[in-house]
């Protein structure tokens, strides 16, 4: 193409990302709206012991009657990838349902992140950007596929994790150099708008640092041990996810049973250990504010719980992205650590949290570039090393999700 026309691809990717920012920004907006009014404003109108499981178990019968009127969505993030790395494109034909169907299991306080549902939105959104620009066919043959960066680089406020993670250890390689242009610069201006867009009302949500660490004294024995246990808690993941799928296989189109006992389990949950509820980014900094008032016993339940309680919700219909709840369980499992190994628990959760998110994802890369936001700079070099060691350590084959 001639200079006038990358100057004018390059104006129509800003506005894009731009309107990628401002949906993103928009639905996070609504949905801690919608937290913020189900979760504290009713609560201090109505003492009721039993609220969260009545509410959840309401919630996830209106989430079974919209999926068995409007279809299961949303799709979770890696069939998501998948779909636009096969097809180039992501269907945008339910973008309506699929929002309400992402933004529904968040209100009520399913343990899911919010990135697997705003990135199917986005994706059809570009798509269908992508169609109406058909000037720019050639070169936008990706859009889908640059949406998904955007959308993962904003919510994790990440540009470089949203680039990396959908390519790191896959068969396909880098985009070409002048693509990525186009990534980077969708990336950065979603990002840029969501940032602005937030300074302007003040809002703070998502995640930010928990503190500061010295790597003074460090307890090696103890870090071997808590890269170990990251591992192994990688393990506890693929065992629930595995006997979460079992365990509502035959309910497959029975959407509305499913969201009942999805919702009931979600509620009594939900009562007895409050903190596994939600997506979990702000659960991080109550639990660094309340994890030594828990006590070791509580917070290993926590992360434990939180793991199966994730999948559990995905199984039940009362789906959205594994990425923030996972977070929490690395974190609350590496606090309650550091109680037991008196170490710093900045480092305990950065070490505890990184192996496993690495043990799940095998993305070293993509994992030190999402959790870089959270905890300090000068234990990038200790993080990787807990990436790698859980990647050169073979998944039990009994295990391993297909």
């Amino acid at each position: 193409m001639d200079l006038k026309n990358n100057l004018l691809l390059t104006i129509y990717t800003v506005i894009i990302g731009i309107i990628a920012g401002a949906i993103i920004w928009c639905f996070m907006r609504g949905m801690n709206f919608g937290i913020h009014f189900l979760w504290d404003y009713i609560p201090r109108l109505i003492n009721f012991k039993y609220y969260t499981i009545i509410v959840c178990i309401i919630g996830g019968l209106l989430i079974g009657l919209w999926k068995n009127k409007y279809g299961d969505s949303p799709e979770e993030l890696n069939e998501v990838i998948k779909t636009v790395k096969k097809d180039h494109r992501y269907s945008y034909n339910n973008i309506f349902s699929s929002t309400v169907s992402a933004i529904l299991p968040l209100i009520l306080g399913a343990s899911v992140g919010p990135e697997a549902g705003l990135t199917g939105i986005i994706a059809g959104l570009f798509t269908w950007i992508g169609d109406k620009l058909t000037i720019f066919n050639d070169e936008l043959e990706e859009l889908a596929h640059i949406g998904i960066t955007a959308t993962l680089g904003t919510i994790f406020a990440s540009p470089m994790f949203g680039f990396v993670e959908p390519i790191e250890n896959e068969e396909s390689s880098l985009p070409k150099t002048s693509k990525n242009i186009l990534y980077f610069v969708a990336i950065l201006s979603s990002f840029g708008i969501f940032v602005f867009l937030n300074h302007l009302t003040h809002n703070h949500a998502g995640l930010h640092s928990i503190g500061t660490a010295t790597l003074d004294n460090l307890n090696y024995p103890g870090i071997i041990l808590m890269i170990l246990l990251g591992t192994v808690l990688s393990y506890v993941y693929f065992l629930s996810h595995k006997m979460s799928e079992t365990l509502f296989k035959n309910l497959k189109d029975n959407f509305i049973l499913k969201g009942v006992i999805g919702g009931l389990i979600l509620g009594v949950i939900g009562t007895l250990l409050p903190l596994t509820m939600f997506s979990g980014e702000e659960q991080i900094y109550i639990l660094m504010e309340t994890g030594a008032q828990l006590g070791v016993i509580i917070l290993i339940l926590t992360s434990i719980i939180k793991i199966v309680l994730t999948n559990i919700c995905i199984e039940t219909g009362l789906k959205g992205g594994h990425f923030f709840p996972l977070i929490f369980s690395g974190t609350a499992m590496g606090y309650a650590m550091s109680i037991i190994l008196n170490m710093d628990p900045v480092i305990s959760m950065a070490i505890v949290t990184t192996s496993f998110m690495a043990g799940i994802l095998r993305k070293p890369l993509a994992v030190v570039l999402l959790l870089m936001i959270i905890f300090p700079m000068n234990l990038i070099p200790l993080m990787l090393v807990s990436a790698i060691i859980p990647c050169l350590i073979d998944t039990p084959e009994f295990l391993e999700i297909n």
